[in-house]
């Protein structure tokens, strides 16, 4: 959580109100050195107080350790100073430092701890703790699952003005999650947040417009917003304004934007990119470097790139060829439903190549593709038959019947 003004100014203008006069000189002079980004004069001006007990003055430089802003970044410290401020009762502070234990910086990763520091701070009012707890109750951390609790707390911070409730409220509206579905509500939610910039916000006004959810379907008008959020560097925003430039078939931008998702480490981006530097589009043909963009996505479990980069190992085709590391890669396509890797699959048990040459689990696997939906499987298989006896083919198919019954595992 960022030091910010408003922050600095609710601390003194208490110290104000409790009459500290010289206490609040000091913060005061802290406060100002914030606004010209002399955090160095703000330490010298807030450590002493907060060694003399001063709680806004110790949660400030909690702050300042956590995010490195005049001193070294320190999570330990942070949640040192934290702890002293929380101790007193300083809501900021326990929202903090219930941030450091959901994450576990700085301290052991504790939810329990997490969802007791927000409850307290949540109970005087701050939004963000709020919103924090209604996540912890969305994600079931440290509290049984609770949609409607969720509800209840992001609607507390939401009419607060709190622009991160007020999109978590949204998707709750948009999904029907603790709450009636309804679109409108959600697209509502969704323009009070992205209003105040939130870049998640944004992205998901820009799908609602390119879905016509809650909106009449308006393809320029979620470009807008999709850019307005990518511009923030949101991953998702990113990949989704590349689809559609994709789907406008200008493929140089599509990559320009696939490839800053892709940095982040979206799957989906990734794996989009690998395509077009598989197929040339938008950019010069590279094997090697589809190779590079599928790998990144297959290690996340994108079930597509795990069967491309299979037929690349196959090929040879920007990797050295390996029949073995196919087969793999194929196997961990299948288990997840991939139309194509089971057909893949059984032309290496057909061929002998990266397994024993089998016909009977050639038979199987093309079954197996056919059942998804590969229609160029059935040819294959009528083809491997034909090596086949009556009771081989019958065997293939209750294996085939069987893999399909454990969803595509252990085959």
């Amino acid at each position: 959580m960022k030091l910010t003004i408003k922050s600095v100014v609710l601390g003194l203008s208490l110290l104000l109100a409790n009459g500290s006069v010289t206490h609040a000189q000091d913060y005061g002079r802290g406060f100002e050195a914030v606004k010209r980004g002399d955090f160095v004069t703000a330490l010298r001006e807030w450590r002493p107080l907060a060694e003399q007990g001063d709680a806004d003055a110790q949660h400030s430089l909690g702050v300042m350790y956590e995010n490195g802003e005049g001193v070294t970044q320190d999570y330990r410290e942070a949640a040192k100073w934290y702890l002293l401020a929380a101790l007193q009762g300083n809501a900021s502070a326990q929202n903090n430092l219930g941030v450091l234990f959901g994450n576990g910086e700085g301290v052991t990763q504790d939810y329990d701890k997490a969802v007791r520091l927000y409850r307290l701070s949540a109970e005087q009012g701050n939004a963000s703790a709020q919103n924090n707890l209604g996540g912890m109750y969305k994600r079931g951390e440290g509290v049984t699952q609770d949609y409607d609790e969720a509800v209840r707390l992001y609607r507390l911070a939401a009419a607060q003005g709190f622009a991160k409730a007020q999109f978590n409220l949204g998707w709750m509206y948009r999904e029907g999650e603790g709450v009636t579905q309804d679109y409108d509500e959600a697209v509502r939610l969704y323009r009070l947040a992205a209003a105040q910039g939130n870049s998640n916000a944004q992205g998901s006004l820009g799908m609602m417009y390119e879905n016509g959810e809650g909106v009449i379907q308006d393809y320029d008008e979620a470009v807008r917003w999709y850019r307005l959020s990518a511009e923030q560097g949101n991953a998702s925003a990113q990949y989704n304004l590349g689809e559609m430039y994709v789907n406008g078939e200008d493929y140089d931008e599509a990559v320009r934007w696939y490839r800053l998702a892709a940095l982040q480490g979206n799957v989906d981006a990734q794996f989009n990119l690998g395509v077009l530097y598989q197929m040339g589009e938008g950019v010069t043909q590279d094997y090697r470097e589809a190779a590079k963009w599928y790998r990144l996505a297959a290690e996340q479990g994108n079930a597509g790139a795990q069967s491309n980069l299979g037929e690349m190992y196959g090929n040879g085709e920007g990797v050295t060829q390996d029949y073995d590391e196919a087969v793999r890669l194929f196997r961990l396509s299948a288990e997840q439903g991939n139309a194509g890797a089971p057909k893949y699959l059984g032309e290496m048990y057909a061929s002998g190549k990266g397994v024993t040459q089998n016909n009977l689990y050639a038979h199987m696997w093309f079954n197996v593709a056919e059942s998804i939906g590969n229609v160029t499987a059935m040819e294959n298989r009528g083809i491997i038959a034909g090596k086949m006896t009556a009771a081989d083919i019958s065997k293939a198919e209750d294996l085939a019947r069987e893999c399909v019954s454990k969803n595509y595992k252990g085959c």
